[in-house]
């Protein structure tokens, strides 16, 4: 009987190359940090005013639009008294 074995797949966190990029981007990523926080600093005043249109399309999504129901449709709210308006 021939079997074959498969290489056991190691996962992504015990790769000895994922930890040294895992470094170098830290690094890299430190040394971006520290290197350009007076530009990231001075962009975000102007980062608010351009978030604004993607804010405002992004939590306001939820407040219904086109393809609802007619404005004199059965779900109209009713009178206090439960009659007929």
């Amino acid at each position: 009987m021939n079997i074959q074995e498969q290489p056991q797949q190691t996962k992504w966190y015990q790769s000895r190359l994922t930890w040294v990029l895992l470094g170098f981007i830290a690094i890299g990523g430190f040394f971006l940090v520290t290197g350009h926080t007076a530009h990231v600093l001075g962009f975000l005043p102007y980062a608010l005013f351009l978030l604004c249109p993607l804010m405002m399309l992004f939590m306001h999504g939820g407040h219904g639009g086109h393809g609802g129901p007619p404005a004199d449709g059965p779900n109209q709210p009713q009178s206090p008294e439960g009659g007929q308006q």
